[in-house]
């Protein structure tokens, strides 16, 4: 009986080896070639596999822009679940824009993928469109990380921490989301480029994060924020 089980376990790993060989593969060529360009032939000549094999574990060029999208922003998802503690909204805020910029850095081809490279209409419902249209009760925010934030948004506007003009939470996270994003895609894009001396990227973050902030936090009683 344990032979059976390991030798079922050892197919079950070397099948995950297999499939995230595939991702791998997929993700950079999806970024270098886009998505048309991009063929299974392709991804399976970048490993050294048939195009069958591909297709044993992905019925179509579709179904794997749609699992490696859905792989990728739970990967995402999953480096903020720590800060799901942290009480202050704003302070959650802060953090979710230095982690995600952190993300982007130390994984920048996922982060090309995820935010660089078109592919919505092919992914389907993307992470923005579950956040629209989310059910409070089925809808996990540690598997989203734009709702992740926007629920953050949310708590900071009802509890009067966010300027009074700025009473909706999808244009508060949206503009620190643009702004988050501005800070990595140059880390992604630029970091080895010697046209200039960029600062240090924690330095980058943390001054634009308290500068975005400054600028949609209430400032409250005593002239703190």
């Amino acid at each position: 009986m344990s032979d059976v089980m390991g030798t079922r376990e050892r197919r079950d790993r070397e099948r995950d080896e297999v499939r995230t060989k595939i991702l791998d593969a997929a993700r950079t060529l999806f970024v270098e070639q886009g998505y048309e360009a991009a063929s299974m032939r392709k991804i399976a000549d970048a490993i050294e596999y048939s195009p069958t094999a591909i297709y044993a574990y992905f019925k179509d060029k579709a179904e794997l822009m749609q699992q490696l999208c859905q792989h990728d922003f739970q990967s995402l998802a999953h480096v903020f679940h720590d800060l799901a503690q942290i009480a202050d909204p704003i302070e959650r805020i802060r953090e979710t824009g230095k982690t995600y910029i952190r993300f982007a850095a130390e994984n920048p081809n996922h982060y090309r993928f995820m935010f660089m490279t078109p592919h919505a209409e092919i992914q389907g419902e993307c992470e923005m469109q579950q956040a629209y249209e989310r059910d409070p009760n089925k809808d996990n925010p540690n598997e989203n990380s734009y709702l992740f934030l926007l629920l953050a948004c949310e708590q900071a506007i009802k509890e009067g921490r966010i300027r009074l003009e700025l009473t909706d939470p999808q244009l508060v996270a949206q503009t620190f989301w643009a702004a988050v994003h501005g800070v990595a895609s140059i880390e992604v894009t630029f970091k080895n480029d010697p046209w200039m001396q960029m600062a240090g990227l924690e330095l980058r973050a943390t001054t634009m994060i308290d500068g975005i902030l400054r600028g949609l936090v209430r400032e409250a009683k005593g002239g703190r924020s």
